[in-house]
């Protein structure tokens, strides 16, 4: 009896440890990934999907770093802060989300070194065309169909006039100078006014503070000179926070941000703490839903149910492992679809590229989009991946 227990007593013993030793191992990767975001001062939720795919991995395997804020005139740091990432000799894949000037640059670099390293971005500031040849695989939010369907959706709210903020650093990129053009094109076809109003770049001298309170002091006079049926769009995430709090104030719609999230500008401006929620998006939006219907929003505040930035930074992350371990095809758009899904639990829709002039697709481009979530009591879906958007707009430039 005695040697039989002790067998028992062994044999579970070895199970558990198998156990756990399988548990690790799903864990645990052969190799290193990198992913350089921006600060959480100016780009939360890519940061916090970093954390969150590092928390899973370890930081062992996982390393994060960050750009400078004031990117554009350090672009020398924002490129050996990339290509550092290239010095662990156990590096295999590394994702810079958003890519912002410098990370082409980059990649090149770390090519040079290290070409078996796969290299991903996301959401570019760079031309298209040289972040394409640079990198492995690029990501960005699909910029064409979003242009048409923010003012259809605006359309459809009622509002009579859309107002896009912006600064000439961010038009001079050719995926947000190109949605302009997209959504003044539908605002001519579905009978919105489009406006266009500059802003500061919090890249310039007056920093992040000193543009958002630009924002702060200007939109209530925005509201009164375009009228509470009016619709804003910014194209900066610093600039997103004041806008919504003075339009929870003031009246005027938000159909969605730049780079959607309830993350995006939502809690600062509605003064909510989402600490318990930490990364459980059901239990993000309907906090925040509920505010914005307590403070007078409802069916005025939009956004997509689950972070981009969040799932890009994790999704994208995902999506190179998996190509890694050679489980997923690096250009294959179910395969992206499939990382996005695992992270986020919703739908995503998405495409290659394709050149407004050429007509030609980048095999290693793709565009990518949620529906969009109007906040109410309660809120609605606009079931925009399902709508057809004529096929002019694809080449609007």
């Amino acid at each position: 009896m005695k040697k039989l227990l002790c067998a028992l007593l062994v044999a579970m013993m070895v199970l558990s440890m198998l156990a756990v030793a399988s548990a690790e191992t799903a864990e645990k990767l052969p190799f290193h990934v990198g992913i350089v975001t921006g600060t959480v001062s100016q780009s939360e939720d890519d940061r916090r999907g970093a954390e969150a795919f590092q928390a899973k991995y370890g930081e062992d395997v996982v390393k994060l770093a960050t750009y400078p804020d004031n990117f554009p005139d350090e672009k020398e740091t924002v490129v050996q802060t990339i290509v550092n990432m290239a010095d662990d000799p156990d590096m295999k894949v590394i994702v810079v989300n958003q890519g912002v000037p410098g990370t082409a640059e980059a990649f090149r670099k770390i090519k040079e070194m290290r070409d078996d390293i796969i290299c991903i971005c996301g959401e570019s500031q760079e031309d298209l065309p040289v972040i394409a040849d640079a990198a492995d695989l690029v990501v960005v939010n699909d910029f064409v169909s979003r242009g048409y369907l923010i003012i259809k959706t605006a359309a459809d709210l009622g509002c009579k006039t859309f107002v896009h903020i912006s600064f000439p650093r961010h038009l001079g990129i050719e995926s947000l100078s190109r949605r302009l053009a997209v959504m003044q094109e539908a605002g001519k076809e579905l009978g919105v006014e489009i406006q266009m109003e500059t802003a500061p770049d919090p890249t310039s001298d007056v920093g992040v503070s000193g543009a958002q309170q630009y924002i702060l002091e200007k939109t209530p006079e925005w509201i009164e000179k375009y009228g509470k049926d009016s619709a804003y769009f910014c194209t900066n995430d610093a600039h997103t926070e004041p806008l919504l709090k003075q339009l929870l104030a003031y009246g005027g719609y938000f159909i969605e941000a730049d780079l959607p999230s309830p993350l995006m500008g939502y809690p600062g401006a509605l003064g909510v703490d989402l600490t318990e929620a930490n990364g459980d998006f059901e239990k993000i939006l309907a906090t925040v839903e509920n505010a914005v219907v307590e403070k007078g929003g409802a069916g005025r505040f939009g956004t997509w149910a689950f972070s981009y930035g969040y799932a890009s930074s994790y999704a994208l992350a995902l999506h190179g492992v998996n190509v890694a371990l050679g489980n997923s095809e690096l250009t294959e758009m179910d395969d992206i679809s499939d990382a996005f899904e695992e992270v986020s639990n919703v739908s995503w829709n998405g495409a290659n590229y394709t050149d407004a002039t050429t007509g030609v697709k980048t095999e290693n481009l793709f565009l990518v989009y949620q529906d969009t979530y109007i906040m109410g009591d309660p809120g609605h879906f606009m079931g925009t991946p399902d709508v057809e958007i004529p096929e002019k707009y694809y080449t609007v430039h």
